[in-house]
């Protein structure tokens, strides 16, 4: 399957029954969906650590797709896409960038979650061109505190997730208050909203490849985020354990002029657990 400009438009279409497209990217197949109007800037969105298609929340991704062309994708070996997973986030830029330039966007918005945000900023950093706008939610530049502790911290929920027969986002994602709980349970609902042609889940050898480069990413020198001059958004919870909060103030403090929203009583997935609040901030934001 490749992508062709020339199908009907599926204006109001859901992320649940969006089909999943290939295109060819150097000779391997990225998958992807894409709905909205196929008009302006597209969104890319930029997925988080061990996620494939289906681990994007439908409430965003819909209420992004309400007015503009979103496309989501599984970056090289995640998912249903082919070849093997990059160990390091400059590698993981370069295959996203390469995606963009096969379906031949020459401009796009991004929208980065967690690991996402990791390879939004290299993006950024190094193709400053082919951005238009950046969104940054659940994440931390190069170098930032506790990001070389993902691994231990994310193995430790998938065995407790796995004890008590729950998804490890319950854990990783929201915090233990009744709020938290509550948001993490809905939010873990609707990702199953989507009942048919799901997304092969990640393989451990693509998971190892992830830790791999967030680790190497959370002990490499700091960037020069001054040099990123596009409008950006930045977002969390106050209480995220993760990537610790600390990073997203630091990201706002560090990126020139800079928009941020922290959300309090919300871990990592802030802007899941918020996505009333953020769907119309994001919009805003990207239609200003």
């Amino acid at each position: 399957m490749t992508h062709t400009f020339n199908q009907a438009p599926h204006f109001r279409a859901l992320f649940r029954d969006t089909p999943t497209r290939s295109v060819d990217v150097g000779g391997t197949a990225f998958v992807y969906r894409e709905l909205g109007p196929r008009t302006g800037v597209p969104v890319i969105l930029l997925n988080h650590l061990g996620a494939q298609l289906d681990n994007f929340d439908p409430r965003i991704v819909d209420g992004l797709a309400a007015t503009r062309w979103v496309i989501t994708v599984d970056n090289r070996g995640i998912g249903a896409s082919g070849g093997k997973t990059p160990s390091t986030i400059p590698e993981m830029a370069r295959d996203a960038v390469a995606f963009i330039r096969a379906l031949g966007i020459e401009e796009v918005d991004l929208f980065g979650f967690s690991l996402g945000g990791f390879v939004a900023q290299d993006i950024v950093l190094t193709e400053p061109r082919l951005v238009r706008k950046l969104i940054l939610a659940g994440t931390g530049p190069a170098g930032g505190e506790g990001i070389d502790k993902v691994t231990p911290l994310t193995i430790v929920d998938m065995i407790k997730g796995w004890l008590t027969f729950r998804d490890p986002k319950y854990y990783l994602f929201f915090t233990r208050t009744p709020n938290g709980r509550r948001a993490a349970n809905a939010f873990l609902d609707r990702l199953k909203e989507r009942r048919t042609n799901r997304d092969k889940a990640i393989s451990l050898r693509a998971l190892s490849a992830q830790f791999k480069a967030i680790k190497a990413y959370g002990l490499q020198a700091p960037q020069d985020l001054s040099a990123i001059r596009i409008p950006t958004l930045v977002a969390n919870g106050d209480q995220d354990r993760m990537v610790p909060s600390s990073n997203t103030y630091d990201l706002a403090r560090r990126i020139p002029r800079a928009h941020l929203v922290i959300y309090p009583d919300a871990g990592h997935g802030g802007v899941f657990q918020n996505y009333t609040d953020f769907v119309p901030k994001a919009v805003s934001f990207l239609e200003a």
